[in-house]
């Protein structure tokens, strides 16, 4: 889908003409756009404050040469490009043709000759790749193009020469954890038999909806991807042989390229004659749309100054591990399918389990266009890239803290200035009690070990002396920060060595100031996590998926002992996508959201109540007494926390308003607070509508320490905006 131009995108970058906006996100933005000579391309831009960034500047030469060298028959063609000009960009071909995982999703699993003529075409791609010694490492649907010539690999990102490590650390990963290969996942050398282990991934999503190694957090997938057999299931059975051959975790025992085109391809026709006519009728509408769109710009917003980021300031942050898994990751290639590939750096909303059945967008919230809406002004903005989205914004003395992609990033959060960034976390490896941050790690070779750091809010200096345990495996495969309070650090963590498998997993607390192990009780590892985890009082709530990912299992245990007090599943398959800081609890009852909101007992985890059998509710949240949830079809529902009573419900307002169900909604004393499609909707408690709507990407939102401002972080921005 083409977007207008904001106001204050340039009008032309070198000789050519911006026309629309092709997706935009924390690293970039992609615009389609002509030549003097009437060409139509898709022009990729770099944010100024990445460009200044040599290492970026690397990545984005190395994209480009890659990108020449698969050439226009495998690939978008590079029209032109400038790496070195102050805003690096680069256009290629506009390529007309879905990204495979669109094609899936409008068509379905594509039928057997379908997939051996997209796998004979991508080995074929490949083999010209690796012909030059360069490798793409991030192979995977929304990289790949259908076009009614053939598939085209797009997004070089990641790619390099074979054997240099010049932009790669060992121990670390860079690419898509679903689509990765066993070496890749491991952070060693990722060879030609690594991007043919990606190459039959592909093909098991396109032949099924589904990838070989299911969905999850990133340490779970690259865990199942170095252990478990692959998920044929729904593969034809004509396919089943080679694609097994493919996925063997020894790349010595993979086929070649070669071989895999002698054997998928057919021989017979074009291959257009192989697609289904769903995916033609697509091609064909898109060829059509590129040339009847009229370029329109949207006006600036009434009120567009920001507060400084201070994105000059505070510790120039590490290269983590995070930021090499994830560098070259992700889902966004765009509705437009734009040559050269919408870097998955811009991110996308949409974050669907590969091959789970996509929620309809629905609306997108859009303010009253006269002032009389009464959205207030935001108290700060800043720039964000975080288009995993995996963990809720922490609160701690007067700052609060975002785990992005590339770094934790702290700011007041009255000022919006940012106090300091460390590149070395990982959202599963930060928790607060509201004091200090505590950050886990662990060694990348050597001995396991459980190293964990509490660092104070203001300054992201060491508060106490380093403390570590060893045996525990501390890396974020081996360990999740879960809660901290009274003392206590609660993680999710294995014994053993790096080589150890299902084996060792515990929940243990610990003394974060002296490293003693005060409690450790054994869970046997079903390959699902993250887990969200709640401290009241001398509780500790506890709950995850389970491992066929149909139920939430929900714990509670002494938080002092570790003892378990009761333990329940609930049917509830959204919380997959749930984030650490979503369970809603108060001092008697666990509130539970799904097919109808729940109240479980905290003393033996009983049906205290139940509300609205047979619905549709989000992630609630408890205040005052009331739970607040959204219900489908109605927007935000109170229901008294005690008896599940309904207190009131969201009255009509006349906007065009689409929830979003898995966002925690905010109370405050006037207002109630729901994320909704597009923005934040804000609910005035006296008539229960909706008086005004502030537009933002934003989905996760707290309340800072002061009570004076609502914190949110989206995938590209987070803001703050006045608590009333």
């Amino acid at each position: 889908m083409l977007s207008p131009l904001t106001h204050d995108d340039p009008a032309a970058v070198a000789t050519y003409r911006l026309l629309a906006r092709l997706g935009s996100g924390g690293m970039g933005t992609v615009y389609l756009a002509r030549s003097p000579g009437g060409r139509t391309v898709a022009l990729k831009t770099v944010h100024a404050r990445l460009a200044a960034d040599p290492a970026f500047r690397a990545r984005f030469r190395l994209e480009t040469d890659a990108a020449r060298i698969i050439g226009a028959r495998h690939g978008a063609a590079v029209v032109d490009a400038d790496p070195l000009a102050e805003t690096p960009w680069l256009a290629t071909e506009y390529v007309l043709g879905p990204p495979l995982d669109d094609a899936v999703a409008l068509a379905g699993p594509l039928p057997e000759p379908t997939v051996r003529a997209l796998g004979a075409a991508l080995a074929g791609a490949l083999a010209q790749l690796h012909s030059s010694d360069v490798v793409h490492r991030d192979l995977k649907p929304s990289n790949v193009l259908v076009t009614a010539y053939g598939p085209k690999i797009i997004d070089f990102g990641i790619a390099r020469a074979a054997g240099d490590d010049h932009l790669t650390r060992t121990g670390a990963a860079a690419g898509t954890p679903a689509f990765m290969s066993p070496e890749q996942a491991s952070g060693e050398e990722h060879p030609p038999a690594g991007d043919v282990f990606a190459l039959a991934g592909v093909l098991v999503f396109a032949a099924t909806g589904h990838g070989p190694f299911g969905t999850g957090s990133p340490a779970d997938l690259l865990y199942r991807v170095r252990y478990a057999d692959p998920d044929l299931a729904g593969v034809p059975a004509g396919l089943v042989p080679v694609l097994t051959a493919c996925l063997a975790k020894d790349p010595a025992a993979r086929p070649t390229t070669a071989a895999l085109v002698d054997h998928l391809h057919d021989g017979h026709g074009e291959f257009a004659d192989h697609l289904p006519p769903p995916l033609l009728a697509d091609i064909a509408r898109r060829a059509t749309d590129v040339w009847t769109h009229t370029p329109r710009r949207l006006p600036a917003p009434a009120e567009s100054a920001t507060a400084p980021t201070a994105a000059d300031r505070g510790r120039t942050p590490r290269l983590s591990r995070r930021r090499l898994l994830t560098f070259g990751g992700g889902a966004l290639v765009g509705t437009a399918a734009a040559g050269g590939g919408l870097w998955a750096w811009l991110g996308s909303r949409d974050d669907t389990p590969p091959g789970a059945t996509p929620t309809a967008a629905g609306p997108t919230a859009v303010p009253a266009t006269t002032a009389a809406d009464g959205a207030p002004k935001a108290a700060w903005r800043a720039e964000s890239l975080d288009r995993e989205e995996r963990a809720m914004p922490l609160v701690a003395g007067g700052v609060v803290g975002f785990t992005e992609t590339v770094s934790f990033r702290a700011f007041d959060g009255r000022s919006g200035a940012m106090l300091w960034e460390d590149g070395l976390v990982d959202p599963e490896q930060i928790t607060t009690d509201g004091t200090y941050f505590y950050v886990s790690e662990g060694p990348s070779d050597g001995p396991s070990a459980l190293t964990v750091r509490m660092l104070a809010v203001r300054t992201g200096e060491e508060a106490s002396r380093k403390v570590t345990i060893k045996g525990f495996e501390g890396s974020q495969f081996g360990t999740q920060l879960l809660a901290a309070a009274g003392g206590r650090l609660f993680a999710a963590s294995r014994i053993g060595d790096r080589s150890t498998s299902e084996t060792g997993w515990h929940l243990i607390a610990v003394d974060p100031r002296t490293g003693k192990v005060t409690w450790r009780e054994p869970y046997a590892w079903d390959g699902v996590r993250p887990w969200l985890a709640e401290v009241v009082g001398d509780r500790l709530v506890l709950g995850k998926n389970s491992g066929d990912w149909e139920d939430f299992v929900v714990q509670v245990r002494d938080a002092r002992t570790g003892r378990l007090l009761w333990r329940k599943s609930v049917p509830l398959k959204d919380s997959l996508r749930y984030k650490p800081g979503q369970l809603a609890a108060d001092d008697r009852h666990l509130y539970l959201g799904g097919d109808r909101l729940r109240a479980l007992r905290l003393t033996d985890g009983g049906t205290a109540w139940e509300y609205g059998k047979g619905g549709s509710f989000g992630v609630p949240v408890v205040s005052d007494g009331l739970v607040y949830v959204s219900e489908g079809g109605r927007g935000i529902v109170a229901v008294g926390a005690g008896q599940g009573t309904k207190a009131w419900e969201e009255a009509p307002s006349g906007r065009n308003l689409s929830p979003e169900p898995l966002s925690t909604p905010v109370v405050g004393t006037t207002h109630v607070y729901a994320p909704v499609r597009g923005g934040l909707s804000a609910i005035d408690r006296g008539t229960r509508r909706s008086v005004w709507v502030f537009p933002t990407d934003a989905t996760r939102y707290v309340v800072d320490t002061a009570r004076t401002r609502i914190i949110g972080a989206g995938p590209s921005s987070v803001v703050a905006l006045p608590y009333a």
